[in-house]
């Protein structure tokens, strides 16, 4: 790579774009500089300010983003992200570009086999949008210890084991910093959030009815409202809302139930999809053997163990958990499919982006995508709360 040059410090810069040494104090950096948004910033963000204001806005392009894994997934997450004007992205990603990524990655070439996955990406990344400040890092993610994903305001790992999730997920929570984890095998994908605690607001026209601090659900409660007139000189009179949602880390729900509304009648559990089963299944197995299931006849045996009794755990119909469904997950297990890594890619960005302004609801807290059914239903799976009933204290 001509344009690359090695500094003494270890850190490099292609175009730009930053180079392993300290990714984060680099970004704390960058984002000192930052000023209040500029109105070229506004003509060049123009569609999304209506959307979501301009205050939204600048809290978008001071933040800074670490994103784990450049894969198919990522390259949607990535383009969303730095299309929509945030002021910092980091990639982490140790591993180099094999013709297999080839297929759904849009970013990288055959010419960059061998090479880096990050830093082969990298440039295309910047092309995107020149304002965004770029990173790359190159180091084996479990060698960062908890101080590392500190500057960072949210922090995505994708394509990942559950052991290597859970282990990112700690060191978040020890930095108190929202963590997503996501991945996708053929025409099926996740989205998991944990938002520690979170509070977004919600506008809506003012009701005759008082809003009352309350628990909504065992994990959101509306937490304070004021009214303001309409700013379309309607004369309506509108209501902010905030709510709280709290959230668990993925080890704790990697093993809970289903919310008890699920499970309250025949007709909601044929409702609930086979994939949580095969999903928690697949990272057992993980576990057990430290590889995806291969076509041998041990592996599936071992694999359709594993789905059996963990569907029995989550209290699911026995007929639900389909020798058909189980056949197609593992023959998508490990391919990428652009269509599937465009949706996900694009719901998790998003999310990522009203967290970072406090709006709208979050995903609560895990998303699972069917690309065969066309349907992504969202579980909150969490310990078992006590109910909360009545005002809150």
């Amino acid at each position: 790579m001509e344009n690359f040059q090695q500094i003494s410090n270890g850190i490099g810069s292609l175009n730009g774009t930053v180079f392993n040494g300290d990714p984060a104090g680099d970004t704390i950096a960058s984002m000192a500089q930052a000023q209040t948004i500029s109105a070229e910033e506004i003509a060049l963000y123009d569609r999304q300010i209506r959307l979501w204001g301009v205050k939204a806005q600048e809290k978008l392009r001071t933040a800074n983003i670490l994103l784990i894994n450049i894969k198919a997934l990522a390259n949607e997450v990535a383009k969303n992200l730095v299309l929509a004007g945030i002021g910092s992205l980091t990639i982490n990603d140790d591993q180099p570009v094999v013709d297999n990524d080839l297929g759904s990655q849009f970013f990288i070439s055959e010419q960059h086999i061998g090479m880096n996955r990050a830093i082969a990406a990298a440039p295309q990344i910047q092309k995107l949008n020149p304002r965004v400040s770029l990173h790359i890092d190159t180091a084996p993610i479990l060698s960062k210890d908890p101080a590392f994903f500190a500057p960072f305001d949210i922090i995505i790992a994708t394509e990942l084991d559950l052991d290597t999730l859970s282990t990112i997920n700690a060191s978040c929570r020890l930095c108190n910093r929202p963590f997503y984890a996501a991945g996708t095998h053929g025409f099926y994908g996740y989205i998991f959030a944990d938002l520690i605690i979170h509070d977004y607001v919600i506008e809506r026209e003012k009701s005759n009815i008082p809003t009352i601090m309350r628990a909504e659900t065992p994990t959101r409660s509306i937490i304070a409202s004021s009214t303001k007139r309409a700013e379309n000189n309607s004369g309506k009179l509108v209501e902010t809302v905030t709510k709280r949602e709290i959230y668990s880390p993925l080890i704790l729900a990697n093993s809970s139930p289903l919310p008890p509304e699920h499970l309250s009648s025949r007709r909601r559990k044929l409702q609930i999809t086979s994939l949580l089963t095969c999903l928690r299944a697949l990272w057992e197995f993980q576990k057990i053997s430290g590889t995806m299931p291969a076509h041998s006849h041990a592996d599936l045996e071992l694999f359709t163990t594993l789905a059996t009794e963990k569907h029995k755990e989550l209290q699911l119909l026995p007929e639900t958990l389909r020798s058909e469904f189980l056949r197609s997950f593992l023959q998508n297990l490990g391919s990428e499919l652009a269509p599937v890594t465009a949706f996900l890619g694009g719901q998790l960005a998003q999310d990522a982006i009203n967290v970072l302004g406090q709006r709208e609801q979050p995903i609560q807290n895990l998303l699972l995508f069917d690309g065969e059914e066309s349907k992504g239903p969202v579980y909150a799976l969490h310990p078992i709360f006590p109910p909360l009933d009545g005002p809150l204290p």
